[in-house]
């Protein structure tokens, strides 16, 4: 049985009803003053009215009955109203501390809104502010190094070069947040303005550069140059945004004509090792040459100083050179041939003295 349908029992099974003893025809009574039903007994009465029986039932109901238990969770009859009391301060000083006390990180501002709109700018550590909803605070992380992917690998960006060239250009953005008021309540949508940034700054800058050179030697000056053009450009949104960097990731020519490019770089790289060989060569006997005339030179000086001597020696030299690995043999005195082995004498010399 539920408590209503129990008080409902109560109040209509009792002969006296709610509000006093009736007459046993069912007419309302007419007791000559009105009865409260807050009251208490009433003279002839043995106990209270049937309302209070039916708060005593509820009573019951609720706190399980019996002795001193009854009422709210153990609490004879209505709650203290000290307890809601010191509940709803405690409830107060906690939203006021929640609420107007921040801590901002080292690397974080706090952006105050008042009222929805931008008040000021807090700095790292702990600050105050007016309590919720009258100022909020939004945390912005302005030391992070965000990137940006543009062009990744699976689609093509097909961009336009200053030779009539097409080149499929693939690169990565990196920035971060110097102005956290402009980034906020500038931009709508940050990632979406980089990237349309990012390519317009892309196409203009490889507009000017030849297929070639964007593919090798240019590139670090597209970088630098798409860097600039970006920063220059966000600037004038008053983005609240700091362009960082620019890297190329990639930078080929179509696929329908990438293998026939590759080909042709893999010949030139070959002509170029070619070259190369070629010309160290040509260093190697010029120089060759160059330390033959020396040496000359320092022979003709030697020879106009002495010219005798020196063709002498040059015919000793000459002659060394001629007969060195010839035999040879010894002749004393006219009509004596003394014979000396001498090249197996050289030889065993030559191998050790074996």
């Amino acid at each position: 049985m539920t408590l209503f349908q129990r008080a409902g029992r109560i109040l209509f099974a009792d002969s006296k009803g709610p509000w006093g003893s009736g007459s046993g025809s069912g007419d309302p009574p007419k007791p000559e003053k009105p009865a409260s039903p807050w009251a208490g007994p009433q003279p002839g009465q043995p106990g209270g009215n049937a309302f209070d029986e039916w708060l005593k039932a509820r009573t019951r109901g609720v706190g399980g009955g019996g002795g001193g238990g009854g009422g709210f969770g153990g609490f004879r009859g209505r709650p203290d109203r000290s307890l809601i009391g010191w509940g709803l301060v405690a409830f107060a000083t906690l939203w006021l501390l929640l609420s107007t006390t921040h801590s901002i990180g080292a690397s974080d501002e706090g952006v105050v809104m008042q009222l929805g709109r931008y008040n000021r700018t807090l700095p790292p550590g702990v600050s105050l502010t007016l309590p919720w909803p009258i100022e909020s605070v939004r945390k912005v992380n302005v030391s992070q190094t965000r990137t940006t992917e543009l062009g990744s690998s699976g689609s093509q960006d097909l961009m336009l070069t200053g030779d009539q060239s097409l080149i499929d250009i693939a690169f990565l953005v990196r920035w971060n947040i110097k102005n956290p008021e402009q980034y906020l309540f500038e931009l709508s949508d940050p990632q979406e303005t980089i990237k349309q940034v990012a390519e317009s700054a892309m196409r203009a800058v490889v507009a000017n550069a030849t297929l070639k050179g964007a593919m090798g030697p240019q590139r670090p000056d597209i970088e630098a140059r798409v860097r600039d053009e970006m920063q220059r450009t966000l600037d004038s949104y008053k983005s609240g945004i700091q362009v960082l960097g620019v890297s190329l990731s990639q930078a080929d020519p179509p696929d329908q004509v990438n293998d026939a490019f590759k080909a042709v770089t893999a010949a030139q790289q070959e002509a170029q090792s070619y070259k190369n060989g070629a010309t160290g060569y040509a260093n190697q006997v010029l120089q060759k040459a160059q330390g033959e005339a020396t040496a000359f030179d320092k022979v003709y000086e030697q020879y106009k100083a002495a010219p005798g001597v020196t063709k002498r020696r040059m015919y000793y030299e000459t002659m060394e050179q001629v007969l060195r690995k010839n035999d040879k043999t010894i002749i004393e005195a006219p009509g004596v041939n003394s014979y000396q082995p001498l090249p197996p004498i050289r030889r065993t010399v030559e191998g050790g003295g074996q």
